[in-house]
């Protein structure tokens, strides 16, 4: 399959998958499941022709994993982004100290002064990589990336989730648990004073174990050392 059609059919099962099933008259269950036989008979009577051949090798190579298939291969859902309310069944599990969040350099004002909300979405989600974030956030326009401090939300009673393509779920995020990544010590945004909602007032609040990650994390593996040189 070209590159294009690929991207062409995983762009329209996102927004019949996650997002207006009944434009299609497609219904998904609870679980935010659907038959495959249905989605294709679908897509067909509104003009999308679509194969179960090219089906399966979308969900086999898309780069992100967007969509699964139950246990049967019958059943097809997207595995998570959803604005419509299902429930992916997934359990709270513990986070990473430290994940991230991609963004463009637009929205970063706002997001330090109200933190990250779902927006469209039910939940917000959260990378367990730079990379990953980077390439999220790039979408957009000129990409920032936010360390969220998971560890210190996670003590505060906050529950993540994690889906089955790796993407980290969470309610919310306030702005006292959100760090630019790329310069700690930067000046506030003009117009913004200390003690302000994501101003550094509450950044301090960060803790020192994130800070130390997200560091290490930006930064890369330390060099190697030099050779000692051998004693005469």
């Amino acid at each position: 399959m070209q590159p294009a059609r690929l991207v062409k059919i995983s762009k329209y099962l996102a927004k019949h998958l996650r997002h207006d099933p009944e434009r299609i008259g497609l219904s998904l269950d609870e679980g935010g499941w659907v038959e495959v036989d249905e989605l294709l008979r679908a897509c067909s009577a509104h003009g999308f022709r679509l194969t179960r051949g090219e089906l399966d090798e979308v969900v086999r190579r898309n780069d992100k994993r967007r969509y699964a298939y139950d246990v049967t291969g019958r059943r097809i859902r997207a595995s998570q982004g959803h604005s419509l309310p299902v429930d992916l069944g997934l359990s709270p599990t513990a986070p990473p100290p430290v994940l991230f969040h991609g963004t463009a350099a637009a929205a970063l004002p706002g997001i330090l002064a109200a933190g990250l909300r779902p927006m469209r979405r039910i939940s917000v989600h959260l990378s367990p990589d730079v990379a990953t974030a980077r390439r999220v956030g790039g979408r957009h326009g000129p990409p920032v990336v936010l360390a969220v401090d998971a560890a210190a939300m996670a003590r505060l009673g906050h529950a993540f989730t994690v889906s089955e393509n790796g993407v980290w779920l969470v309610d919310a995020v306030p702005p006292a648990h959100l760090r630019p990544l790329d310069g700690w010590g930067q000046r506030l945004p003009a117009g913004r004073r200390r003690g302000q909602p994501g101003g550094s007032g509450g950044q301090r609040r960060t803790s020192s174990a994130t800070r130390s990650v997200a560091a290490r994390t930006a930064a890369g593996p330390p060099p190697a050392a030099p050779a000692a040189r051998p004693t005469r």
